[in-house]
C-alpha cells in the first residue's frame, strides 16, 4: 500500500487513471441515487431535446435522459469489463501453468488449441459466438471469456517455464513435493504479478469489446442502459450530437484510465522498474 500511494503522489498517469476509475466505480455503486431521473422512463414530450438545465445530457428519441442512463449505464458496462477479464484471467492462469509445468506433447497439444483461438480476430471471432449462441447478456459476457482466455494463458505458460527450473523448484521437487503441490505453492504465486499486469492492461479493451458487441446489438436487451447500445440509438439520429456523444465519452474515459493503472501496475511489479518505487 506505500508503494502504491508513492506512485499514486509520483505518476501523474498513474493518479489521472485511479482518479477515473475509481469515480467510475462510486458512480456505478451508487447510481441509483446519482441518476437524476428514471433511465427507463419515456417521455416523448421531451425526446431529443438538446443539454440544457433540466436534462444535461439531453434525451434521446423516446423522452429519456441520457446523464441517468448513462450513470446507470456504468454498471453493466464496468461489470462487464471486470467479470469477462476475471474469468478468462483464473480460466488461462489455470491451463497456462500447467501446459507449462508439464511440458512435452502435453504442452505442444494445449498450447495447439490455445493458438488456434488466437489465430481469429478477436472481435470477429466474439462476434460469430454471440450471434450463433444468440444476442443476450451472458451470451456475450461467454464469447468475451472464449476470446480472452488463451491470451492469460500464453503469459503463465512463457512464465512458468522460467521459473519452474529454479532452485527453490528443485528443492521441493528433491524433498518429494507433489506435482500439484509446486505448482500451487511454488510456481503460481511467483506468476501472479504477471497475471495482474496483464489483466489491468486488459479490463479496458474488454470493455470496449463488450461495448462494441452491445453496439452491434449482441449484448444487453433494451431498454436496459448500456454504453455501446446507447452509441448505437445515437447513429439513428446523428444529427443530435449528444446522444451518442455523452455514452462514447463514458466509454473513452474508463478505457483510458484503465490502461493507465495498468501502466503503473506494470511500473511497480516489473522487477526491472520495481527500484524506482
Amino acid at each position: 500500500m506505500k508503494k502504491f500511494m508513492k506512485m499514486y503522489r509520483t505518476n501523474l498517469f498513474f493518479a489521472v487513471g485511479t482518479t477515473i476509475c475509481m469515480t467510475w466505480i462510486l458512480i456505478a455503486i451508487f447510481a441509483n441515487f446519482l441518476a437524476p431521473y428514471d433511465p427507463l422512463l419515456q417521455n416523448m414530450a421531451e425526446k431529443l431535446k438538446p443539454p440544457s438545465g433540466q436534462h444535461w445530457f439531453g434525451t434521446d428519441r423516446l423522452g429519456r435522459d441520457i446523464l441517468s442512463r448513462v450513470i446507470v449505464g456504468s454498471r453493466l458496462s464496468i461489470s462487464a469489463g471486470l467479470i469477462t477479464v476475471t474469468v478468462a484471467a483464473t480460466i488461462g492462469s489455470i491451463y497456462g501453468g500447467i501446459a507449462g509445468y508439464v511440458g512435452g506433447v502435453t504442452d505442444n497439444i494445449m498450447m495447439r488449441f490455445a493458438e488456434m483461438v488466437l489465430a481469429f480476430p478477436a472481435l470477429i471471432l466474439a462476434m460469430v459466438i454471440g450471434v450463433v449462441l444468440g444476442p443476450s447478456l451472458y451470451n456475450t459476457l461467454l464469447a468475451l471469456v472464449i476470446v480472452a482466455w488463451p491470451t492469460y494463458a500464453r503469459v503463465m505458460r512463457s512464465v512458468v517455464i522460467s521459473i519452474k527450473e529454479n532452485d527453490y523448484v528443485e528443492s521441493s521437487r528433491a524433498l518429494g513435493a507433489s506435482n500439484f503441490r509446486i505448482l500451487s505453492n511454488e510456481i503460481l504465486p511467483n506468476t501472479i504479478g504477471a497475471v495482474i499486469i496483464l489483466a489491468t492492461l486488459d479490463i479496458g479493451n474488454q470493455i470496449l469489446f463488450f461495448s462494441t458487441l452491445s453496439f452491434l446489438g449482441l449484448g444487453s436487451p433494451p431498454p436496459n442502459p448500456e454504453w455501446g447500445a446507447m452509441v448505437s440509438d445515437g447513429m439513428d439520429n446523428f444529427l443530435q450530437w449528444w446522444i451518442c456523444t455523452f455514452p462514447g465519452l463514458a466509454i473513452l474515459s474508463i478505457a483510458i484510465g484503465a490502461n493507465f493503472i495498468g501502466d503503473g501496475i506494470r511500473d511497480l511489479l516489473d522487477p526491472k522498474l520495481r527500484k524506482e518505487f
